[in-house]
């Protein structure tokens, strides 16, 4: 009896024309020459920072030129589904898609903690893409695991940290490995919370208070949001008192840690910053870490944007004590200049690796093969599937070698000093802090603003921003200081010049005059 399909003939055909190596060739081919003559064109500023778009009307360009189901699929009788067709089509997308992002590349941009990444990274990072090595387990992505091995290593080395005690993870951002770190901070301070919830485990500690997280005062969202996730709630936060340069302050850490210990509160961590996200704030570690001792708590570094400092001779005094800590995070995607998402997260005690999930799963872990636990990273992470995210800083680090990447923090904090000279420089403008990285917060205040109230010159602030960034002339960010708006700028683009710097300024009084008009 004859069973032939015709229709699934049709469908091998489709399959095989979009496997085809040939297609792969062609198509890289053409994404490189457009991807290059992209750069060229946005390094050199011949276009707009960011091609402003209402989102609404961006998302349906998008979905028009996505078939819905009912119409059917790309690679079909209605489509050219020739080599040269399909090569024609794929750059007509690549070309729509490099029209309206936002270009990072461009010295211009100002914005926020997300650099211009060395363009040969995302090269490295398509290796991963392109081939798929998920890395749950060691043997479903071998090359994947060993060089995330290799970069925990290396970076180890720049904390100071040497042999094989301590533990390591690449995880999804910051964010997630800030979680983890707090999520094994809580299971080793609270016993058997993993089990018994943090409601029973409190009560192995000898105590029926809350668990209180201390966290630096102008710490990121995402720690008050893993204390929600944890279990431990949002209101026993403790924000640590600042000083006067806006860095956590180690004798009143002292008397927090005290305070809470004498009312019977057991506490998780003390979450400190190199550097705060606000202002770039670099709180001083090895004080910190002496309280953390004396009391006997854990200390939790979030060194996403600053733990590159430790690469540059220049700056690495900024987070001396930053082997000290009991855990700490480090992003690749902000100063080690790879793309997103690659996030480090470390921990003093190898051991603490493993406390984060206490489970078994027989399906993906060979019991058989003891040995590797330390290579599979889903034993330790989150993520369960997990790409190759380390691939780009290991590709970048093997051909440029470390050099190139203090080079990058030298070059980009030099650009923030530079920036506030100017701001301290002229009169129409204020410095609202003295830069310790390539974080700089200040406002535009011109002439007849001198004496209007603080809530009026936070409007000007809003406006001014709004405009600069819908021209396309700049991209920087809003922030507040004291609850009254500002601007602020994360110098994270190694191509930004001086001159780029004195056209922000101008471009913001130019704005500033318009919107004066109406105000």
């Amino acid at each position: 009896m004859d069973n032939h399909d015709p229709s699934l003939d049709a469908a091998r055909r489709r399959v095989a024309a979009a496997y085809d190596p040939e297609l792969l060739r062609s198509a890289g081919h053409r994404l490189a020459d457009l991807l290059a003559e992209h750069l060229r064109s946005v390094q050199a500023s011949e276009s707009v920072v960011l091609n402003w778009c209402d989102p609404r009307e961006l998302s349906a360009e998008a979905a028009a030129l996505c078939p819905s189901f009912s119409q059917g699929t790309i690679v079909g009788d209605a489509v050219d589904a020739s080599l040269p067709g399909l090569t024609r089509r794929f750059a007509e997308l690549v070309q729509l898609s490099l029209s309206h992002g936002i270009n990072l590349h461009d010295p211009r941009y100002v914005g926020h903690q997300v650099p211009a990444p060395v363009p040969i990274a995302g090269l490295f990072d398509a290796i991963g893409s392109v081939t798929n090595q998920p890395m749950a387990i060691y043997e479903m992505g071998p090359w994947g695991t060993a060089v995330e091995q290799a970069m925990i290593g290396r970076l180890a080395e720049c904390i100071g940290w040497q042999g094989t005690n301590y533990g390591g993870i690449v995880t999804h951002g910051a964010s997630l490995a800030n979680l983890t770190a707090l999520l094994v901070a809580r299971n080793v301070t609270l016993g058997e919370s993993w089990e018994r919830g943090v409601a029973g485990a409190t009560a192995t500690v000898a105590s029926d208070k809350p668990a209180k997280l201390v966290v630096q005062a102008d710490a990121h969202y995402c720690i008050a949001r893993s204390a929600g996730i944890l279990g431990l709630g949002t209101d026993h936060v403790v924000k640590a008192p600042l000083d006067e340069r806006r860095r956590m302050d180690p004798v009143r850490l002292d008397e927090t840690l005290r305070e809470l210990k004498q009312a019977g509160h057991p506490i998780v961590a003390v979450v400190a910053c190199a550097c705060a996200t606000p202002i770039g704030a670099f709180d001083p570690l090895d004080e910190i870490a002496d309280v953390c001792a004396r009391h006997g708590v854990w200390l939790h570094v979030d060194a996403a944007h600053g733990g590159a400092a430790l690469l540059s001779r220049r700056h690495r005094h900024l987070v001396a004590g930053l082997e000290r800590a009991d855990s700490l995070t480090w992003d690749a995607h902000k100063m080690l200049f790879v793309p997103a998402l690659c996030a480090f997260l470390f921990y003093k005690d190898k051991r603490h690796s493993y406390e984060a999930f206490r489970q078994n799963a027989p399906y993906l872990f060979d019991p058989s093969m003891p040995g590797l636990a330390e290579f599979d990273s889903g034993l330790r992470t989150v993520e369960c599937t997990k790409r190759a995210a380390a691939l780009a800083l290991w590709g970048v680090w093997s051909l440029f070698g470390p050099q190139l990447f203090a080079d990058l923090v030298d070059v980009t904090f030099d650009l923030g000093r530079k920036l506030y000279a100017r701001l301290v420089d002229a009169p129409d403008f204020v410095a609202l802090h003295e830069p310790q990285c390539n974080i700089v917060m200040f406002r535009h205040v011109p002439a007849a603003l001198q004496d209007a109230p603080p809530e009026r010159i936070g409007e000007f602030q809003w406006l001014l921003r709004k405009a600069v960034v819908q021209s396309g002339q700049y991209y920087l960010v809003p922030a507040a200081w004291n609850g009254v708006a500002t601007l602020r700028c994360t110098l994270i683009n190694p191509l930004t010049t001086e001159a780029d710097l004195d056209g922000l300024l101008t471009a913001l009084r130019e704005a500033g005059k318009v919107i004066l008009q109406r105000f």
